[in-house]
């Protein structure tokens, strides 16, 4: 199985998964329940099927993310 999921994407799919899986306890309802530990396992092993289905992946919100960063700190350190 290979990662199509990029690690910050990863961290978004576990704190959802984890609201919904709560959500889903709280209420009773095995359907939110079944959501939030699909999202939480996705995220943990780093692959969606879906997104294999589409040929499609979320590294590039990674270098996207580093370089605002980038650009941040530099403006930061001019001023």
């Amino acid at each position: 199985m290979q990662k199509n999921v990029g690690e910050l994407d990863a961290y978004c799919r576990i704190a959802g998964g984890l609201t919904l899986l709560g959500i889903g306890i709280m209420s009773s309802s095995k359907m939110i329940s079944f959501l939030g530990s699909m999202k939480v396992a996705e995220g943990v092993t780093r692959f969606c099927p879906m997104l294999y289905f589409l040929d499609k992946d979320t590294f590039d919100w990674d270098k996207k993310l580093e370089r605002k960063i980038e650009l941040m700190v530099e403006t930061a350190t001019e001023k």
